[in-house]
């Protein structure tokens, strides 16, 4: 009850706050970058102080994995379906793309944050006992500008209603997300509430983690960030090669991370039209993935 309160209350808090210069909010998305690397920085830093490191390792490099394939193969899966009997009608010819080596190498810097903790707790200096305490401030904070963030996307009820297609692919990203976490811990023997909640970070990684730690300790809160790290990753590489054929299995693949990170790569494969789909999907899956984190972790 209490990790459900303490990352609903400041997301719900900073939703409620409507701030509209532009100064503040680029001021609120510089702090929350930099307490993404703070709090993964701590992160890593736990996992230090783990008994029986080695074996710890291990657990979380399987437990990402199998949680990753079980949910990119449901997911692979409910998007061709949908696809195959609702399809997305386009003319749009691919442009030139971004640089994916350069977007994975943005995504890779955050295992820096994480590798550099891990090996300063490996002082075992006294101090940094304390980090779990201090991160959880931290993700108070970070959850209440992720709340600013989202309410300062400007999305109305109306607008994400009126968007029928990121509305289905959303719908179709939850569904098999969910499932795919339920089949990875009946493989991996977890609970199935802990599996359902490593499905829910749908690729934010950088949230996923933070939260799963809080909730599970840092063993599953890392297994999580690689999870949705890895899916990023994969999803990066994988839009220039089915965007013609699959746009609703390349929307829904790019989870959370549709209206922003994803975006510009969405564009240029997609065309515009594929834009206002990709911010409705994607502001809906950032809203429920720390919502559902929560609820599965109470």
């Amino acid at each position: 009850m209490y990790g459900l309160i303490i990352i609903l209350l400041p997301l719900i808090f900073g939703y409620l706050l409507h701030i509209r210069r532009a100064n503040l909010l680029h001021g609120v998305a510089r702090m929350l970058s930099a307490l993404v690397y703070i709090i993964l920085f701590f992160m890593g830093t736990s996992l230090a102080f783990l008994d029986n490191l080695s074996t710890n390792l291990l657990t979380i490099f399987h437990t990402a994995l199998i949680s990753m394939l079980c949910i990119l193969a449901c997911s692979l899966l409910a998007f061709w379906l949908l696809e195959k009997r609702v399809p997305w009608h386009h003319t749009h010819k691919q442009q030139a793309l971004p640089s994916r080596l350069h977007m994975a190498l943005e995504s890779l810097k955050l295992c820096g944050s994480v590798l550099g903790g891990f090996l300063l707790g490996l002082s075992q200096w006294s101090p940094l006992r304390h980090a779990s305490t201090v991160s959880e401030y931290a993700l108070m904070l970070m959850l209440f500008l992720v709340g600013i963030q989202l309410r300062s996307s400007g999305m109305s009820l109306r607008q994400i209603t009126l968007n029928r297609r990121g509305m289905l692919v959303a719908a179709v990203s939850l569904c098999s997300a969910l499932i795919g976490g339920m089949l990875a811990a009946l493989w991996l023997d977890l609970p199935i509430k802990t599996g359902l909640a490593l499905a829910s970070g749908f690729g934010w990684y950088s949230l996923s983690g933070i939260l799963m730690t809080e909730s599970f300790g840092p063993v599953i809160g890392s297994a999580a960030f690689f999870n949705d790290l890895l899916r990023e990753l994969i999803t990066i590489m994988l839009i220039p090669l089915l965007i013609s054929r699959q746009r609703s299995m390349t929307l829904g693949l790019s989870g959370a991370t549709s209206m922003d990170f994803t975006l510009p790569i969405l564009q240029r494969t997609g065309g515009m039209e594929i834009v206002p789909a990709a911010i409705v999907h994607g502001f809906i899956m950032s809203l429920l993935a720390p919502i559902l984190i929560a609820l599965f972790s109470a």
